[in-house]
């Protein structure tokens, strides 16, 4: 086994030698040393105290061990996806489910971790070691570890089979959108389309030897065309395929994700009764920050009621503003001009400002000048893909903090979206250490033969975003991985460091900082500028309903699931957006098939996580707004109180600390421009 890539866990992934075959190996190797080794230590625990540092610590390190073969797996799994890999991941699921619901339900483990928390000092509760133990014996009870025997073992495989179908999901997402194109040749057809989009399209039908344009279902083409496209019919075709993604309404409905989400559903239901739970959500939230169902729903629709007369209005603006009643591909198209109109302002003429290499330096600028770090690209790592590459963060004296991966754009084998996961933890302890390292991945725009990879605002501010993510994961100073970092943060709180990152890029300061001219290395210009920051509430009151309008429907799918009627999606969808929406959708609109946050990710009744962490987001910015946005003190603060404590603490009382005071809800209203609005 010294030959496989995957075991070599002392040091970076070496990511350009591993091969699907490696794969299977690899786990079966990793799952049963450490079935061994935790033998070892359970029998040893009988015959001796238990503490932390002799019972949990080689546990946290089992688990890291782990962590370091099947991460890697993963993650190329979702940015290099190949037939070979795909399979060679999809077999290795049952396996490492097996093994994580075993150990979740060994009763012996569990007996230990109780045995330990017993000798913890009662003042210790937010400590470390206290998080670490708690959690596990909260996740213990939520994988039914008191349950009799043959319920174990009924739980043990709908969990299985969960993460099976979270992975074809995911799957059938991707290759429907790469078994859709659409080839034009009548150039008169695609009117407005940035240049950049047709000169990717024309690389692309040379590829295959196709004259004129050749369209692929990427997430930059598919905003491109219903943004700019003045073609209608085009801008209809390009959202009836985005919006039909693994559905049947698709041309080919082979990746049809309609029976696997209804599986889904049946199966999470089935979970959450065996441990008691009246449903799904409210298993959900027994991790989350949250105490009840009716909490999140209540503060969702209260939310809604403040935003749709602003929603409303909007819309209606837009309709005058067009001259006829729009359709939900239209509504892009024509907030484009409007925003033009209004602001003097579109993302064509920001792009040319926003090259990314500038605005990359710019980020690195503003971390810089809130925590003192640098940023360095170090160029001999081994990577996937060419375009990756890899940057180092250190302190003033010199100290390496962490480093992360950039992978930034588009590919046909990679999934849409942009996430940030964590390739290795922090960890320091029983002389065993490591520095954190992140994935920070987008699908942005390539570089072309004739520019290089220019971004829009919107680019921007996903890439803000997921930094902030990544610089959760990079600044911890917790030594436990399963509580370092993003690790044990309720997933209502995960977002707020990303969040609070998305406004810097709306500052004066900070927007000459990330742009320059590809061409000229001209600043944006204050005109530009001022006219972009104006922009900043344009339409927000439809943007809050959207995202509001699918929480809603993720909460009330897993809250009132029956399992005598089943998940009836399509209608609960229908109904929420009569109550919420105020844009019409088409009858062919399938977007839950291809909601993959709640589907195939970590979000399953916790898309509210988004809004709930954006009060926080929101508050937390008013602090640097106070005293300005790079008061150093207040950065350090929020370092300290916040980015750094990974999930030892209560995010209620970590905000405290930072805020003095619980998070108030009026700072977002009034970033959204709705505050004032409001009836």
């Amino acid at each position: 086994m010294g030959t496989n890539p995957l075991l070599a866990v002392d040091r970076l992934p070496e990511f350009s030698a591993i091969k699907p075959e490696h794969i299977e190996p690899a786990l079966t190797y990793r799952l049963n040393a450490n079935r061994e080794r935790l033998e070892t230590l359970l029998t040893d625990a009988e015959d001796q105290a238990a503490d932390f540092a002799t019972a949990i610590l080689p546990l946290e390190e089992l688990g890291d061990q782990l962590g370091r073969v099947w991460g890697p797996i993963g993650h190329l799994h979702g940015v290099m996806n190949s037939p070979e890999l795909r399979a060679a991941y999809n077999d290795c699921l049952p396996a490492l489910s097996r093994y994580q619901t075993e150990m979740a339900q060994d009763t012996r483990l569990w007996r230990l971790y109780q045995k330990v928390a017993e000798t913890l000092p009662d003042d210790a509760a937010s400590s470390p070691a206290a998080s670490v133990v708690n959690q596990a014996l909260r996740d213990f009870r939520l994988a039914g570890v008191d349950l009799p025997e043959a319920q174990k073992q009924q739980f043990k495989a709908l969990v299985e089979e969960l993460t099976q179908l979270g992975a074809r999901f995911e799957q059938n997402v991707l290759d429907s959108m790469a078994a859709w194109s659409a080839h034009e040749t009548d150039k008169a057809q695609l009117a407005g389309l940035p240049a950049w989009v047709m000169e990717q399209a024309a690389q692309n039908a040379g590829e295959t030897s196709l004259d004129g344009w050749l369209f692929r279902l990427d997430q930059p083409t598919y905003v491109a065309i219903l943004t700019h496209a003045e073609n209608r019919d085009l801008r209809q075709r390009f959202y009836r395929a985005w919006m039909t993604r693994a559905s049947a309404q698709t041309d080919n409905d082979n990746f049809d994700n309609t029976a696997t989400i209804e599986r889904i559903l049946e199966l999470r239901h089935a979970v959450a009764g065996l441990i008691d739970f009246e449903n799904f959500a409210a298993y959900s939230l027994a991790t989350k920050m949250a105490d009840s169902v009716a909490e999140v729903l209540g503060f969702l629709t209260g939310l809604a009621e403040k935003s749709r007369t602003t929603a409303s209005k909007e819309l209606a603006e837009l309709e005058r503003f067009a001259g006829e009643s729009l359709n939900a591909w239209d509504i892009a198209f024509w907030s484009e001009k409007l925003r033009e109109e209004r602001y003097s302002v579109s993302d064509e003429q920001l792009r040319p400002y926003l090259p990314l290499d500038r605005v990359l330096a710019g980020l690195f600028e503003v971390m810089t000048r809130l925590y003192g770090l640098t940023a360095k690209q170090v160029d001999d790592i081994d990577v996937w893909h060419k375009d990756v590459s890899f940057i180092e963060l250190t302190q003033p004296d010199g100290v390496v903090v962490g480093g992360f991966y950039m992978d930034l754009f588009a590919r046909p084998d990679k999934r849409s979206g942009a996430w940030m996961d964590e390739c290795i933890s922090r960890k320091d302890f029983a002389g065993q250490s490591a520095r954190p390292v992140a994935h920070l991945v987008c699908n942005f725009a390539a570089v072309t033969e004739s520019t290089p990879s220019l971004l829009t605002h919107s680019d921007v501010l996903t890439l803000f975003h997921e930094f902030g993510h990544t610089l959760h994961h990079l600044l911890t100073r917790v030594d436990y991985p399963s509580v370092s970092g993003t690790n044990g943060v309720p997933w209502d709180a995960v977002e707020l460091p990303s969040q609070f990152m998305e406004n810097f890029a709306w500052e004066p300061e900070v927007l000459r900082m990330i742009s320059g001219h590809y061409e000229t290395g001209e600043s944006l210009p204050d005109e530009l500028l001022d006219k972009l920051q104006a922009s900043r509430t344009f339409h927000a009151g439809l943007q809050m309903l959207r995202q509001l309008e699918l929480a809603i429907f993720d909460l009330r799918l897993h809250a009132e699931y029956d399992p005598l009627v089943g998940g009836n999606i399509n209608a609960l969808l229908d109904e929420i957006r009569q109550q919420v929406a105020v844009i019409k959708q088409p009858d062919f609109n399938r977007f839950a098939n291809s909601f993959s946050h709640i589907f195939a990710g970590g979000y399953a009744a916790g898309y509210y996580s988004y809004k709930w962490a954006e009060v926080l987001a929101a508050d937390t910015w008013s602090a640097f707004e106070e005293h300005g946005i790079f008061a150093t003190d207040i950065a350090e603060r929020f370092r300290c109180e916040i980015l750094e404590i990974g999930g030892t603490r209560q995010i209620s009382d970590a905000f405290k600390a930072f805020r003095g005071r619980p998070p108030q809800i009026e700072p977002l209203l009034a970033q959204s421009g709705i505050a004032a609005e409001t009836p």
